[in-house]
């Protein structure tokens, strides 16, 4: 089988193609490989990836729409998994133009290659960050999300509503997945994770906003990249027949006039930021420097994932604790940096 990875230089699209190739699968693996953080991070996950003769590398843009079209012409995936996506709240700031260009033109190009190929599955990601101002935890796919705190959470709530048209409107099996606070080797150096241990390795001070009291779902990215797999490889989505449009709020995770289905991915096990940093301090072998800050515009006090739909369709939940997600990390940054 075919499969076509978007983001394959990135973080979760990494270790999504490492997955696939060494189960077998020929994977086009589209990504631009822009700067919006450290190039040479994104060209030595491509160097792993070209270790495999199935692994495909299609550099381009996903605004450009003529290469896009000779790539599904050429290639005929069978599936596909739109993971490439400007992501970061605070840069939305700076160049809310990088969003609308990625997520949501680039979003509607990869629709429309799907529309005209026969993709038997696409699949594209989302975020934990679109449940936004909710506040009843754990937050559960069934819950509306109107209340966004940011562009990129904007995009992400907009990607899901072009998807169920796009489902809807030419059949397209669709599953969309939010991803809740990914972290570990390979991750990407905007991060928490890296930040701090970069800077508690090097002795300078780290920001820590909203005074500390902050709480994450940190999903370990192995763990991410396995529930993806399962769903994109698995049973496609289907009408929901038991879906009730008639109510207040109807279910926004399924529909009953498209094949169409959104899942939480979680640890289900939310850590307070303080323990976090603690983690990495005890593997690091040194405090942190800390510099308490305000909340930050466009950031969430606490998320926490329902997994229970995912488990039920799919039998699977993430399993690696925070503990063993950080060790990890610590261990491959100061091997990959030489620190």
């Amino acid at each position: 089988m075919k499969v076509l990875v978007t983001g394959s230089a990135g973080f979760i699209g990494y270790f999504v193609a490492l997955r696939l190739l060494k189960a077998g699968y020929t994977v086009i693996g589209i990504d631009n490989v822009n700067d919006y953080y450290d190039v040479n991070l994104k060209e030595a996950r491509l160097k792993n990836l070209h270790q495999f003769e199935n692994f495909i590398e299609e550099r381009i843009d996903l605004v450009d729409r003529i290469n896009l079209e000779r790539i599904f012409k050429e290639h005929k995936p069978q599936r596909v998994l739109n993971l490439a996506a400007q992501a970061g709240v605070r840069y939305s700031f700076e160049n809310p133009y990088a969003y609308i260009d990625s997520n949501i033109t680039g979003f509607v190009n990869i629709e429309e290659q799907c529309r005209h190929n026969d993709v038997k599955h696409f699949v594209f990601a989302s975020t934990a960050s679109i449940y936004g101002a909710n506040k009843k935890m754990p937050w559960d796919e069934t819950d509306g999300c109107n209340h966004q705190l940011s562009l990129y959470a904007a995009t992400k709530k907009a990607n899901e509503v072009i998807a169920h048209s796009y489902a809807h409107l030419f059949n397209i099996p669709t599953t969309g997945l939010r991803f809740f606070n990914a972290y570990g080797p390979w991750g990407r150096p905007d991060m928490a994770l890296f930040i701090f241990v970069k800077n508690i390795i090097e002795g300078k001070p780290i920001n820590v906003f909203n005074n500390g009291q902050m709480i994450r779902d940190f999903t370990y990215v192995e763990d991410i990249a396995e529930g993806v797999c399962k769903v994109l490889l698995g049973k496609v989505p289907e009408i929901d027949e038991s879906w009730n449009g008639n109510s207040a709020v109807p279910d926004p995770s399924s529909s009953g006039v498209a094949p169409f289905k959104i899942y939480n991915i979680g640890n289900s096990h939310p850590v307070e930021l303080m323990r976090y940093i603690e983690l990495m301090e005890k593997e690091i072998g040194k405090k942190a420097i800390i510099n308490y800050m305000p909340i930050q515009p466009g950031e969430v006090v606490k998320s926490e994932a329902d997994n229970s739909d995912l488990y039920k369709n799919f039998d699977f939940k993430p399993k690696v604790n925070v503990e063993e997600g950080v060790h990890n990390f610590v261990k491959w940054y100061r091997e990959f940096y030489g620190k």
